[in-house]
């Protein structure tokens, strides 16, 4: 039976209803967040996370789950806070390698068959061998044009909300609205039928893998931008936190159902969570568990949707 119209509309507007709650619940908690240097504050880490949830949503866009973002993002923010800074050339040419071997490790879970949680898995304590061997103890300096990037304010709003806004809308129109964009959709929804119309699925999922690669590289690039040092552990958290924002905002984990722009709504949405929860004085140690809390409610609301939707 299909869904009504107002059933995905309702379905769609999830992921900003639920940023927009946040929002509130934040405003009403501490009423001085509510200038541009408060989101500044409240919003200063959504950039990376972001990147990062979108990296993981072109794993999962193809049925896959990276259990390695985490690791990644750290060896590449070790990366970029020494041979970046000291060897630019160097540096540069890693994190270009970067991307054909997340594209490469598509293509070996695909042409092998091999699990993608196993593998990624795998790669996580790869990924971050490289980061302590480049990095063995928490330091090194970001390079000062990251650094610049990174703190620069525009006006009206932080530079946080364009540059999530404008990397939602590019990715949108690469994934929802063009043709090959509708290709790789369709390698996680119906595969088979994707060969029969003599598309590779190889060279979807290697597209797909090496597109989360170059968003991981963002991911960890943008981070030492705003904690200017690094280590090897800094980004380990944003494997959970990437796979939930991909689900809040809208995706799922079979059928090649993703959102661009949900993806990005729910890293922020994420990020802010973490706030909320502090001016709620909530201990450290429960806030993990109250963030689950809050995506299992977000998901509540969506499998009543869908009911709704389909009767």
């Amino acid at each position: 039976m299909t869904f009504v119209p107002s059933a995905r509309l309702l379905r769609s507007l999830l992921p900003a209803f639920s940023l927009t709650v946040i929002l509130i619940a934040i405003f009403y908690l501490q009423p001085r967040a509510m200038s541009y240097f408060g989101l500044n504050l409240l919003l200063n880490l959504a950039l990376p996370i972001a990147f990062a949830t979108l990296a993981q949503m072109c794993v999962i866009a193809v049925n896959d789950l990276d259990l390695g973002i985490g690791a990644f993002v750290g060896f590449v923010a070790c990366v970029g806070a020494t041979w970046l800074n000291e060897s630019p050339v160097l540096g540069i040419a890693v994190l270009l390698l970067c991307i054909p071997a997340y594209a490469a490790l598509g293509a070996l879970i695909h042409l092998r068959n091999l699990p993608s949680i196993v593998v990624t898995l795998g790669m996580s304590f790869f990924w971050l061998g490289l980061a302590l061997l480049v990095l063995p103890t928490p330091g090194g300096k970001a390079p000062e044009w990251v650094r610049a990037v990174m703190t620069f304010k525009a006006p009206g709003m932080p530079t946080t909300i364009y540059a999530s806004a404008l990397v939602a809308i590019l990715v949108h129109f690469a994934l929802m609205r063009s043709a090959y964009g509708a290709v790789v959709r369709g390698v996680g929804g119906n595969p088979r039928s994707v060969e029969r119309a003599g598309w590779s699925i190889l060279k979807a999922k290697m597209s797909m893998y090496a597109l989360a690669g170059f968003f991981g590289v963002l991911s960890g690039i943008s981070l030492i931008g705003l904690t200017t040092s690094a280590d090897a552990n800094i980004a380990l958290r944003y494997t959970l936190l990437s796979i939930a924002g991909v689900i809040l905002g809208g995706g799922e984990f079979v059928g090649g159902r993703i959102s661009p722009v949900g993806a990005v709504l729910g890293a922020m949405t994420l990020t802010l969570a973490a706030s909320f929860l502090s001016f709620l004085r909530i201990s450290p140690d429960w806030q993990i568990g109250a963030q689950g809390a809050i995506l299992i409610i977000v998901l509540a609301l969506r499998v009543l949707i869908n009911r709704a939707g389909k009767k």
